[in-house]
């Protein structure tokens, strides 16, 4: 008796084992079959690695960026826009992660678990992707961009909605003739494959005052009443903390419109490691950002470990401060929303991949008080109008900050601008990085003028036409 007891016991085991196992494999194959079948070592998708019959890719404007045509994966006609967005949309290849055509490859080529890879030609164009990015944008950002021969990126998105009108990314190549990567060039393309707007960070020198002003007129009630003596160099804990001129007698807000580096690191050490971290950690850079289902790499503010100096130099954006570009862009577009973001996003609604669940979110996020953005709005413009020029931009009534970020490993310094504008008809929000360059303004500058110009004319900005 207790050998049959026994046996049967082990029998209800091994069954229990066996459903659940089946189980398993059920539900692997419903959520994962999409990524199986996509790989390149199934040879049951034939040509142009899996993007034979694909789905067709739009801009906002209903202009092709990719599309199949008689076997064959083709991009837009004009090289500039199909360079421009390689790392959106990606190439034949998966090697750009982060890529529309890498991420998404099976809603694109249609396989689904009831038709598989056969789904008739009448139902694939449910299988398009509409975007928000515009073409002729990012073009024009690029053009600008690559002409350094620098890698960088430059991201516009709106504020009020969360549409991506621009993300770009070099270094990059044409995918239509993409290159032969081998040990005696693999230098020159090192990083190609990386999405700079999503995936990279970069020390944010100036525009970092952002942070620091924030976290002065949150916490010093007086902050508009000082006037600090900039001499072009000051010691700050042993150590100086040297500034691009001497500024004589300078307020807060001349002291954000000239980017006084005497001013903010004696700000950052009166505030101190717990103030400033607080605000930091409130403004997202130690966070990170998504972009439909991409999520932007983290920034750093970490003074824990930091000397006096140490502190002082990170309120300028230096020391171990980091920041990702899309993340810049999101905490502009939060000082011009009142201090509230709006989740950036690529895909439309209306595409298969809306319907999926992305194409943004009406969720938000506070990283400024009203006041504080009111505040931070007012000197960002004020540095516009009192430093850079107000003729720049084409006529849009713009609000900004520049940096310039030394790296060291005798490398010329990070080139930033980023900012908003203020016209309703145009509520754009930007960020733009230009490595190894020079002054943010002089490298950084051309290319956001170029890609907000644009922008705004797509958008049908009056102050533009």
């Amino acid at each position: 008796m207790k050998r049959v007891l026994r046996r049967s016991t082990l029998i209800f085991a091994v069954t229990v084992a066996f459903i659940g196992g089946m189980g398993f494999f059920a539900y692997k194959l419903v959520a994962n079959s999409g990524d199986w079948v996509d790989q390149h070592y199934n040879y049951h998708i034939a040509g142009t690695d899996g993007l034979a019959k694909a789905g067709t890719i739009y801009d906002r404007n209903g202009n092709i960026l990719a599309q199949s045509v008689d076997g064959k994966r083709v991009y837009n006609e004009n090289q500039s826009v199909r360079t421009s967005l390689l790392h959106t949309i990606g190439d034949n290849s998966s090697n750009i992660s982060t890529a529309l055509q890498s991420r998404y490859r099976s809603q694109l080529i249609g396989y689904n678990l009831i038709w598989g890879l056969n789904m008739p030609d009448s139902l694939r164009k449910g299988n398009d992707i509409n975007l928000t990015v515009d073409a002729d944008t990012c073009a024009a950002a690029y053009d600008v961009l690559s002409g350094y021969g620098k890698d960088g990126a430059c991201v516009v998105y709106n504020y009020k909605t969360g549409e991506v009108i621009c993300s770009v990314s070099t270094k990059a190549y044409d995918p239509e003739a993409p290159p032969e990567i081998t040990e005696e060039n693999e230098k020159d393309y090192e990083g190609v494959y990386l999405d700079n707007t999503i995936s990279s960070t970069y020390a944010p020198g100036s525009i970092f005052k952002i942070i620091t002003s924030a976290c002065a007129i949150e916490n010093l009630p007086d902050i508009y009443d000082r006037t600090w003596y900039c001499s072009g160099k000051e010691d700050i804990g042993g150590s100086d903390v040297t500034c691009v001129e001497p500024h004589g007698y300078i307020n807060f807000k001349e002291a954000m419109s000239h980017s006084c580096n005497i001013v903010y690191a004696e700000l950052a050490v009166e505030l101190g490691e717990e103030k400033m971290t607080a605000t930091a950690n409130k403004a997202g850079i130690n966070s990170s950002f998504k972009v439909d289902d991409n999520e932007t790499a983290k920034g750093n503010y970490d003074v824990s470990d930091a000397n006096t100096n140490q502190l002082g130099w990170s309120g300028v954006g230096q020391y171990n401060d980091k920041v990702n570009p899309m993340q810049m862009a999101v905490i502009c577009g939060a000082i011009a929303n009142g201090g509230k973001t709006k989740e950036p996003y690529m895909i439309k609604d209306g595409s298969i991949l809306g319907v999926l669940g992305l194409g943004g979110s009406d969720s938000t996020n506070e990283l400024f008080s009203s006041s504080t953005a009111e505040a931070l709005d007012d000197m960002m413009r004020f540095t516009m109008t009192d430093y850079y020029g107000d003729d720049l931009f084409g006529g849009l009534t713009i609000c900004a900050k520049t940096g310039t970020a030394e790296v060291g490993e005798d490398k010329g310094p990070n080139g930033w601008m980023v900012g908003y504008a203020k016209d309703e008809d145009c509520p754009l929000a930007f960020a733009c990085v230009v490595e190894d360059s020079g002054f943010g303004f002089t490298y950084a500058g051309p290319v956001v003028e170029a890609a907000m110009i644009q922008a705004a004319k797509s958008l049908g900005a009056a102050a533009v036409q």
